[in-house]
């Protein structure tokens, strides 16, 4: 039990992604009792048991499904109707996500997208960047990039948004830019923000609000034009403009958490 505490807190302490499984309680016959532990890392791997076999193999399963987003719960197992396991007691274990990165979803991956998915994975995001355009990540070779190519919409449909997710819109057309802010704004989101000449950015939000798509409160918590205001004219000052923004997000909510707790 200590080892795995000193290793929680050193993945809590690190911000490396894992999930916590506590078993909260059987019945019957089961391979381990109430109070086992288990932690499982973002590569599957695990750290302590919870009693091997199928139960273990679906509770890893699970977990790795909550390091993509998502809240803790606990989950009941009947072993032998769910899981075909003889012992034939039932188990509740449950799920919390330490240490989880915060997901950048990066729509566009243009030169200003490039260059941002190039520093995110250094300032402590899992980075993913979508595109439309066949070939367009070919040449790439960013570690600790994920990407992704194929309609817009869709992939958002796929997606899991929580109060983690960081969404930066710099596709290759201001259409793609204003439908892809309108399906992003009502889903759940840590930041938003849209790469626009503050023309553009008022012509968005006019129509949002005439034709009631969005309400003046939303609009007013999406960062657009996107980035810290500074002289940024290439495709890397811009980027840089916008994970400085990303990294003042990110650190204001989490000194507020802090100060909650």
């Amino acid at each position: 039990m200590q080892e795995i505490l000193s290793d929680l807190t050193f993945m809590i302490e690190q911000g490396v992604p894992a999930v916590f499984c506590l078993v909260t309680g059987t019945t019957g016959s089961t391979p381990r009792k109430a109070g086992s532990k288990m932690v499982v890392l973002s590569d599957g791997t695990t750290k302590g048991t919870i009693g091997g076999g199928s139960i273990e193999y679906q509770v890893i399963q699970d977990a790795l499904k909550l390091l993509s987003g998502g809240e803790p719960f606990t989950k009941h197992f009947h072993l032998e109707e769910d899981l075909k396991m003889h012992c034939g007691g039932s188990m509740e274990v449950y799920f919390e996500a330490i240490g989880r990165l915060p997901k950048l979803l990066i729509f566009g991956g243009g030169h200003i997208g490039k260059a941002l998915a190039g520093y995110a994975p250094g300032l402590g995001f899992r980075t993913f960047v979508f595109d439309q355009r066949e070939g367009i990540f070919d040449s790439w070779n960013l570690p600790g990039v994920e990407t992704r190519t194929g309609d817009y919409f869709r992939i958002i449909d796929s997606l899991v948004f929580d109060m983690n997710t960081y969404v930066v819109i710099v596709t290759h057309k201001h259409e793609f830019d204003e439908r892809v802010l309108l399906a992003c704004a009502p889903r759940e989101h840590a930041y938003l923000g849209m790469i626009g000449s503050k023309r553009k950015v008022a012509e968005i939000r006019n129509n949002a609000l005439d034709n009631k798509i969005l309400s003046a409160e939303v609009l007013a918590n999406i960062n657009m034009p996107i980035g810290l205001p500074f002289a940024a004219e290439t495709p890397s000052e811009i980027a840089i403009s916008i994970a400085a923004k990303l990294i003042d997000v990110k650190n204001t909510l989490k000194k507020h958490e802090y100060q909650a707790g």
